[in-house]
């Protein structure tokens, strides 16, 4: 038995084995070897799962106080923080996400955001009263929304996960966590810690599946809200079931962000943060600003300079902590990028560095970051997301034309915006139709709002307004005496 193998589901507080037995291998990024097997969830255990949620709804889990809640949830974030450096690892090698950001994003951030909301409802009361002008009044209460269908993707899997799990928990509801596959081994780290903070059981219940099973829980009766990170196409789907359902979704999908480089930028300041902005996570990221728009002023001073930082990356080893670029997740989406390059290559963009495979890696999904100048935005690797190391550079003509461009998307998730006067980069981050902007800079807070407009998605995570989705009003009503 390997010691990353997990054989057994995680449903009401106990270990079980999945009802058909089956078993799927988790394989390493950099290796293409066997990292570990974890148990596969079938309709059966789907339903199992669904009723330890519900059954926990009526628990002690529902006469808690929000401190009583919130003492449970640090200790629950303590948990996780004293196996940060393990998961991290751990997400590494199944993801091929560079230790030097998994240490942060799947090593201590979850802890962080777990922290942040215990934070939020321990003082907090359920109830506002409210006087009525007809006279009277109207006691305001907040609940739980009920049973969450938490379904995450394998890119950044720590961290969504805990955006959900999170709120859900501090609003008093239960989850049904559905990872993905490709990183389903780091998902049941939350199962430990749950089980050493002394979660009630039942409130977190982890079942790895494929998609026939995820699209089963989506439409499960014992659920009362999904929250879903992944692809637009799939988003799509699940929004259509939940729409007529009359069930409540929050739904955090693609994008194809765009960094507006002004021709007042600081080129210093955009390359040294190209890397975390536009190719973090080996560009297995949705907000990435992975289409760049240069002034035709300065037009080759950044294509010059792109391709160089670029081409300085460090591609190799995920968990060197001296490595920029690690591998892809899997075989699959490996060809997928590539089969991008091919396309822009076809269509007779010019490729300024990468283009192919690295010599240097004969083992391991990876794929050299990549530049494309001269790109047309109407371009399919301008249109369409790639979620690989791949770049596109595209020439405007005012900065009229770079707003123009830069929502000429289906999506709406991330952008930037260059400049080194910030009041003109907050002008032209409001005239971005987007969910989240950065000026010269991008990173995600635990205190504010991420989410998309458009083909990116529906609802908000994160901050106070990440924790409203998980409650449901209702109203009392109080006549005179």
């Amino acid at each position: 038995m390997n010691d990353h193998d997990r054989n057994d589901l995680f449903i009401g507080g106990r270990w079980v084995a999945p009802r058909s037995g089956a078993t799927a291998d988790v394989i390493e990024a950099a290796t293409e070897k066997v990292l570990g097997r974890t148990a596969m969830a079938s309709n059966a255990d789907i339903d199992d799962a669904v009723s330890a949620a519900r059954t926990a709804l009526s628990g002690p889990w529902s006469t808690l106080t929000n401190a009583e809640r919130a003492d449970l949830l640090d200790r629950f974030a303590a948990a996780l923080k004293s196996r940060g450096r393990d998961t991290s690892r751990l997400v590494s090698r199944e993801n091929g996400m560079p230790i030097a950001l998994s240490n942060g994003v799947n090593g201590f951030g979850p802890a962080a955001m777990i922290s942040y909301y215990a934070g939020l409802i321990r003082d907090a009361s359920n109830e506002d009263v409210r006087p009525s002008m007809f006279g009277g009044r109207t006691v305001v209460r907040r609940e739980p929304v009920g049973v969450v269908a938490a379904i995450t993707p394998w890119n950044y899997p720590q961290p969504l996960a805990a955006m959900k799990l999170a709120p859900a928990l501090a609003a008093g509801c239960a989850v049904v966590l559905k990872p993905a596959p490709e990183t389903a081994l780091d998902a049941f780290v939350y199962a430990d810690a749950a089980v050493d903070a002394g979660l009630p059981d039942g409130v977190i219940n982890i079942v790895p599946a494929g998609r026939d099973e995820g699209a089963y829980l989506v439409q499960h009766s014992g659920i009362d809200k999904v929250a879903f990170t992944g692809s637009t196409a799939a988003g799509r789907a699940i929004g259509e079931v939940c729409g007529r359902l009359l069930r409540p979704v929050t739904l955090e999908l693609g994008g194809k962000s765009a960094a507006i480089v002004t021709e007042r930028a600081d080129l210093d300041v955009f390359t040294k943060n190209l890397l975390a902005v536009s190719l973090v996570n080996n560009g297995q990221t949705c907000h990435a600003s992975t289409r760049i728009l240069a002034p035709r002023s300065r037009y080759d001073e950044i294509v010059d300079a792109v391709t160089e930082t670029v081409r300085s990356l460090t591609v190799g080893d995920p968990l060197d902590k001296g490595t920029d670029i690690g591998p892809l997740v899997s075989d699959a989406q490996r060809e997928r990028v590539l089969d991008y390059i091919e396309s822009g290559r076809a269509d007779g963009y010019r490729i300024t560095t990468g283009g192919g495979v690295p010599a240097a890696q004969p083992q391991g999904w990876f794929v050299e970051p990549t530049v494309f100048a001269d790109v047309d935005n109407s371009a399919p690797i301008a249109q369409e997301e790639i979620f690989g190391p791949v770049l596109t550079i595209t020439a405007y003509d005012g900065e009229d034309d770079a707003v123009a461009i830069a929502n000429d998307s289906i999506y709406g998730l991330g952008g930037t915006v260059w400049t080194t006067d910030e009041e003109h980069g907050l002008d032209l981050a409001a005239r971005i139709h987007s969910g989240t902007v950065g000026v010269n800079y991008y990173e995600l807070g635990v205190e504010a709002p991420f989410g998309g407009v458009k083909a990116s998605g529906l609802g908000r995570e994160l901050g106070p307004e990440g924790l409203s989705p998980y409650y449901t009003s209702k109203s009392v009503y109080f006549g005179t005496q």
